[in-house]
């Protein structure tokens, strides 16, 4: 028979396993409730409350970018990056702020103008087909015609020396040029000296004979405007090799050209070859490069004519069958 000690001793303990029980029901109801709020589409009242914050967050990003595009776009560093390539979307901003709006000079550093373009202004160098010119007209003895270009004894006398900055290296050689007189007469004369200093810009120095067409020897200096022209009255254009050339060093001279000439080029194993023009008006080749070979000539309009045949004979004028075309 049990004692009294043994009942209490058993009473306890059940009330351990009732106390137990109603722990270990607690916790399973509370871990079942975890897992049912975790569980994706099920609703609960806490729910919403923890969502909320990063519900709200990413539409306050969104709106910046206007229409649901991507965050970078509506990033300040995006927006606000001096970089000039052009953004995602094409748009590369404001002209005035980005530099592909800013006009590209032309390899010289100057902006071309449309003749520039064309090709004609360049080859021409300072005196310009088209173009009028205002200067002085003074008058020189000009014996036989023979001055700075080296052409020898002109077959005229309606000749002229152009001042050294139109002069321009030799490249007005040749040119013929029509003057116009304040008093309303005028004529045409052909380049064939320099002028040096002090005569300026713009200034002619002209034959007497020629200047005489126009006024008095004593009026001294006369107003003047001229022009480039080209004349229908020439014949075939020559070629001349200076004195000294040989097949290991040569100089070229183009003799009789209607307009004025641009460059000119020989034929050599790699091709054509650009020779550099003296202010004496000879073309050089210091190494013979070309010398004795066929020969291409350009005026400032651009044409081209090529000349084959003419051998390395020192001081011979030796006469071709082109010329350039009249404009």
């Amino acid at each position: 028979m049990k004692t009294t000690r043994q009942l209490a001793r058993q009473r306890r303990q059940r009330r351990r396993l009732v106390v137990g029980a109603g722990a270990a029901l607690t916790a399973a109801g509370v871990l079942a409730y975890l897992v049912m709020a975790l569980l994706p589409g099920h609703e609960t009242d806490a729910g919403p409350a923890a969502a909320a914050p990063l519900v709200t967050a990413q539409p306050k990003a969104a709106g910046a970018a206007g229409t649901g595009s991507p965050a970078v776009t509506a990033s300040p560093t995006a927006s606000a990056s001096p970089s000039p390539s052009p953004s995602p979307t094409g748009s590369a901003g404001p002209k005035t702020a980005t530099p592909s709006a800013t006009p590209r000079p032309s390899s010289t550093g100057v902006p071309r103008s449309p003749r520039e373009a064309s090709g004609t202004t360049s080859l021409s160098g300072r005196i310009r087909p088209g173009a009028s010119y205002q200067g002085v007209a003074t008058a020189y003895e000009a014996g036989v015609g023979d001055g700075a270009c080296l052409f020898g004894p002109s077959p005229d006398l309606m000749i002229a020396a152009m001042n050294t900055t139109d002069y321009e290296t030799s490249r007005a050689c040749g040119a013929y040029v029509h003057v116009r007189a304040a008093n309303g007469k005028s004529l045409t004369v052909r380049i064939t000296n320099e002028c040096p200093l002090p005569c300026a810009p713009g200034q002619l120095d002209l034959s007497q004979q020629a200047f005489a067409e126009l006024a008095d020897l004593k009026v001294g200096r006369l107003p003047i405007t001229w022009s480039l022209v080209s004349p229908g009255s020439v014949g075939t254009m020559s070629i001349r090799y200076k004195t000294g050339s040989s097949p290991y060093w040569c100089g070229i001279q183009v003799i009789g050209h209607r307009n004025p000439v641009a460059r000119l080029e020989v034929s050599t194993a790699g091709g054509w070859r650009q020779l550099s023009r003296t202010a004496y008006n000879y073309f050089l080749s210091p190494d013979g490069s070309g010398c004795g070979k066929a020969i291409r000539v350009t005026d400032i309009y651009g044409e081209r004519l090529t000349v084959n045949g003419i051998a390395v004979r020192p001081n011979v004028v030796q006469p071709t069958q082109v010329q350039f075309a009249r404009h």
